[in-house]
């Protein structure tokens, strides 16, 4: 089924809700807006109670993208991909290329409006996966002449962003002189852990995986349950796992004095900016942190940009949460302001 404008509220363009012909599975492509350009964003595959919480998701998350694509200056709107796997369900090698080549189909049907990438639960490879049924991917692997991986670029942008967060709330940019607890230690958490570490900064860090705990003890970081690195007493939270972290109940938990990770959604609602700001903590809108994979990715494969350039635009992230910051402090206001900008934009490209 396709859903056009589904509701007045997030005033999504297009929703495909559909039973995948091959898996079997719900699949749910959410395209908000394409005011700016076409509407991009990642192919998320992962368990949901139920498969309308999986449509939640991708409406949450493809409008969340619009923003982002918007605050970051791209000329793209947001989407979302969702595959909704009932709990306990696994994919094997078939399952999966079913589940994408389903996922393509869908994508396929919106004749170019979007175009999806890696997320949750897939990766690059999976791209050419779904490639076979749609030109509309980016972030394939190198050799499949993509980008690659965009985990590292993602952890680009959140270093840039960590030192205009250190600016603004400390009077320096010098990481070295912080401590971190990075909550998450997955391909992007990861990567950031091991750049401030190199950065020379003092660090906390936490997996539910348990095995991680090896990248934690060669970045010299101490190592302690994800519960425990939440309300660690740092300088900064460094939320890079999933979103929801930061509701009514934890904030008053927190000990740190800043927050700024890659994770997506680290609000619960709306308003706990509010409370974060109560609290005298410095939170900085993961729509600006996160986007410096789907920045790098969109340059080079979508609009032909060299590596060079894009990695330009990643390292801008610093200015762009700086202005933002600048302008809740002149203004009295929180940093979640920036959502109104980015509405401005899209809605300035609508007319």
């Amino acid at each position: 089924m396709v859903a056009t404008h589904l509701d007045t509220e997030s005033m999504h363009e297009h929703v495909v809700m559909k039973r995948g012909v091959r898996s079997g599975l719900p699949i749910v492509v959410a395209v908000h807006s394409t005011a700016l350009g076409q509407a991009i964003g990642g192919c998320r595959i992962a368990h949901y109670p139920h498969w309308r919480d999986g449509l939640t998701d991708a409406l949450r998350l493809s409008a969340a993208m619009s923003d982002k694509c918007a605050l970051a200056g791209l000329p793209n709107g947001g989407g979302k991909t969702v595959v909704a796997l009932p709990p306990g369900r696994t994919l094997d090698a078939a399952a999966r290329r079913a589940v994408l080549h389903d996922a393509g189909d869908a994508i396929a049907g919106l004749d170019g409006a979007y175009a999806t990438g890696p997320d949750v639960g897939t990766g690059p490879d999976d791209m050419v996966t779904i490639a076979g049924r749609t030109p509309h991917t980016f972030c394939r692997p190198v050799h499949a002449g993509g980008s690659g991986d965009s985990s590292g670029h993602t952890a680009v942008g959140v270093l840039a962003a960590l030192h205009a967060l250190c600016a603004e709330r400390f009077g320096s940019a010098d990481l070295s002189a912080r401590s971190f607890a990075v909550l998450g230690l997955g391909r992007v958490g990861g990567h950031v852990l091991r750049m401030l570490a190199d950065a020379g900064a003092t660090l906390v860090a936490a997996d539910i995986d348990e095995s991680r705990r090896m990248l934690a003890d060669t970045a010299g970081a101490a190592w302690t349950s994800p519960q425990d690195c939440l309300t660690a007493d740092v300088d900064v939270l460094v939320p890079a796992a999933l979103g929801g972290l930061l509701t009514p109940h934890t904030v008053p938990t927190l000990r740190c004095a800043a927050i700024a990770g890659p994770a997506n959604n680290q609000l619960d609602i709306p308003a706990t900016a509010d409370l974060l700001h109560q609290h005298d903590i410095l939170w900085a809108p993961d729509i600006i942190v996160s986007a410096g994979g789907i920045i790098h990715a969109t340059a080079v494969e979508l609009h032909q940009e060299t590596s060079t350039q894009a990695t330009a635009r990643v390292q801008g992230i610093a200015d762009t949460l700086a202005d933002i910051l600048r302008t809740a402090r002149a203004t009295g206001s929180t940093p979640a302001a920036a959502h109104s900008r980015a509405r401005h934009r899209i809605e300035h490209g609508r007319r």
